[in-house]
């Protein structure tokens, strides 16, 4: 076949839409093109891609090669469409099966050995398959797979490399080179700071309780070193362990600005931006939330 049309996901905020990857091979000239409103981490997935296809033992097809990543006006950014590039280049040009592509979706990026390196939001991306009630599985890079899996009820198939993707298509047995991954994340000891630790301030303390007790917000004020963030920081150890739902919703966050840490798992967050920062500088200057 010379068109082979992938699934992956983008991110928009704390969205991960999906992304039709579709390829094609035509007569002419040998180039490659990618459209689709690409970022410049994006552009640079044709010498990524060429590489890690050549140094996995494949040959890069002489042929006109044009890449779609639609929809066409949903920014695309990061380099977790290299697999999906690279497996579609593969199947257009007859190198790996294409029979079982659409039963997958498919996010990583690849060093140009052909190695998947771990990307950001890819709990997002899991948690989107979810909520859409998509019954197809994920294949990502084995360091996301912990996270990925968070989001249960999807089926995450992690791999260390472009060749290991190829030969799960390629085997009658797919099980046998990508096993499903269960998640091995237990939730660590709460270990919040305490008030105990806090001479005086008794009515901020008292505020802080009754707030923590009713589900209220909160707002200090005072002048720097009055002790804001100090009692803040104790707020969380108020409050009870968190749900399942508000663990993941917490994990996502932080899988979108590439800070989830499996030790995170089911601990309240906890942000200390300095009192002069400016609004990029509280969301990290992430794209995604621009």
């Amino acid at each position: 076949m010379s068109l082979a049309v992938l699934k992956s996901r983008a991110l928009a905020g704390m969205e991960a839409p999906e992304v039709n990857v579709e390829v094609h091979l035509a007569n002419g000239l040998p180039s490659f093109t990618i459209v689709g409103l690409p970022e410049t981490e994006v552009k640079e997935a044709r010498d990524r891609v060429r590489a890690a296809i050549q140094n996995s033992g494949f040959e890069m097809p002489a042929y006109r090669i044009t890449v779609n990543l639609a929809p066409a006006d949903l920014p695309k950014e990061s380099g977790r469409f290299d697999l999906p590039i690279a497996l579609g280049i593969l199947a257009a040009s007859r190198q790996m099966p294409a029979n079982r592509l659409h039963l997958y979706e498919y996010a990583g990026e690849l060093s140009l050995s052909g190695e998947l390196r771990p990307i950001r939001g890819a709990l997002a991306m899991s948690y989107a398959m979810l909520r859409g009630g998509k019954q197809c599985a994920f294949i990502l890079p084995q360091a996301n797979a912990d996270e990925a899996a968070l989001a249960g009820g999807t089926v995450i198939h992690p791999a260390q490399s472009l060749l290991q993707v190829c030969a799960h298509f390629a085997s009658a047995d797919a099980t046998a080179t990508l096993p499903r991954h269960m998640a091995q994340i237990t939730a660590s000891r709460r270990d919040y700071p305490d008030f105990v630790d806090v001479k005086g301030q008794g009515v901020p303390k008292r505020v802080l309780e009754i707030a923590a007790a009713g589900c209220h917000s909160v707002l200090l004020v005072g002048p720097p070193g009055a002790g804001k963030t100090m009692l803040a920081n104790r707020f969380p150890g108020l409050l009870p362990s968190m749900t399942d739902a508000e663990a993941l919703e917490a994990a996502t966050v932080q899988s979108i600005t590439g800070e989830f840490r499996t030790e995170q798992w089911k601990q309240r967050p906890f942000r200390a931006p300095h009192h002069t920062s400016s609004g990029i500088a509280l969301v990290g200057g992430c794209k995604s939330f621009n």
